[in-house]
C-alpha cells in the first residue's frame, strides 16, 4: 500500500516538472544563504533539516520553509488521494536527488553528508 502511495506521488510530481515546495522556499534570501553556507540540507521526509547546532533565526528559517512545504504536501496528496508521508516521502526523494555538488542531505543512516559529483546515498524507499 506504502508503494503504492509513493508510486503515485512520483507520477504526480513528475507530471509537475518537480517539487513545487523546495522551489517556493529558494526564494526567501535568508533560506539560500544557509543553504549555501551549510548550515541547512534536504532530508528525505521531504522537509528541511538544520546540519548542526541550531540558532534561533535559523529555526525560524527552516520552520516557516517546513510548514510552507507541508501546506503544500497536504493539498498535493489530497488532489492526488495519496497520504501526506508518502507524498512528503516522494518529495524528499526528489529533493535529495536533485541537490547539487557541495549542498548537504541528510542520508538514511540519519548522518549529514555534502554532496559530491556521485549520486546521494538515498531511502531505499525512493523510486
Amino acid at each position: 500500500m506504502m508503494r503504492n502511495s509513493i508510486l503515485a506521488g512520483v507520477a504526480a510530481l513528475t507530471a509537475l516538472g518537480m517539487v513545487a515546495a523546495p522551489a517556493l522556499a529558494q526564494r526567501d534570501p535568508a533560506y539560500a544563504a544557509a543553504r549555501a553556507a551549510g548550515k541547512v540540507g534536504e532530508q528525505a521526509d521531504g522537509y528541511l533539516g538544520i546540519v548542526g547546532a541550531p540558532d534561533p533565526a535559523l529555526q525560524r528559517v527552516v520552520d516557516d520553509v517546513n510548514i510552507k512545504r507541508r501546506a503544500v504536501y497536504a493539498e498535493k496528496a489530497k488532489a492526488q488521494n495519496s497520504t501526506l508521508e508518502a507524498y512528503a516521502l516522494t518529495s524528499g526523494c526528489i529533493a535529495v536527488a536533485a541537490t547539487t555538488p557541495g549542498e548537504k542531505y541528510r542520508t538514511p543512516d540519519g548522518t549529514w553528508q555534502t554532496r559530491t559529483s556521485a549520486p546521494p546515498i538515498r531511502d531505499t524507499r525512493c523510486p
